[in-house]
This record gives C-alpha cells, structure tokens and sequence, in this order.
C-alpha cells in the first residue's frame, strides 16, 4: 500500500505544470522593483517585440465571456489597438477588483506601448503594473 501511494505521489509531481504555458514568449526589461504581482483578478496586455497586442485574463469565465466560449482556455488573444479599449471596459465590467498588468517586449516599439498606455487612460484605468525582471546587480 506505501508502495503504491509513493508511486502515486511520483507520478503527480513528476506529470504537474507549475507554471500555465504562455500565450507569446516577452523578453522583459530589467529593473529595480522587487514589488510583487497579486495572483487573482488579473488583466494582462502583453505587447511582443513585433508590436502584437495580446490580452489575457487568469478566469476563464470572463475569457469565454469576452472572446467567445471556444477561447475560454486560452492564455491571451491577440486583439486589435481600436478594439483595446472597449475590451478593457468590458473586462472592468464584469470584474471591478480586475487589476491590469502590461507586461511587454524589452524590443517592443515604444509607440505600441504608448497606445496602450493611451488607451488605458481613455478607458478611466490610471493604475496599473509594468512587469519587468529584477535586476541582480
């Protein structure tokens, strides 16, 4: 009987993803900040270094409310710069404790991060996080 709850437990371990795989790959900038990130009720605008605007949501809920029900397990969708906007509101709608994360490319253009940054402050949104990697020296 131990033999088996061992073999189970090995199993377990050995076959759980600790981390959800990502939706685009985003080299980070480096900083100073050791601010952590909340885990729940998070809104995340990734912008790659090609100048995609990606969005994702951690409730799928909410994903399969805003881009259908066939998306409701995807990490991010890709979403055009006009729509953003309305996307944001939505979202804020349906969840009020919604805390928005932008985390883009260190290669990014910056005028896409402007147009984010732009759009955030359309859509009323004036607190946000910028995820960067903390820099070790």
């Amino acid at each position: 009987m131990v033999d088996v709850a061992f073999l189970l437990l090995t199993f377990f371990m050995l076959t759980t993803q600790f981390k959800a795989p990502e939706e685009v790959e985003i080299e980070l900038p480096s900083s100073h900040s050791k601010f952590k990130l909340p885990e729940s009720d998070i809104m995340i605008i990734n912008v790659t270094k090609e100048g995609k605007i990606v969005l994702g949501l951690d409730s799928q809920i909410l994903m399969a409310k805003l881009f259908g029900e066939e998306n409701k397990y995807r990490a991010g969708i890709e979403v055009d710069p006009a729509n953003l906007g309305n996307l944001l509101i939505l979202a804020r709608i349906s969840n009020p404790k919604l805390r928005t994360v932008i985390k883009g490319d260190k290669n990014a253009p910056y005028g896409k991060i402007e147009d984010v940054l732009n759009t955030l402050q359309r859509a009323k949104i004036s607190r946000f996080n910028l995820v960067t990697d903390l820099d070790k020296s």
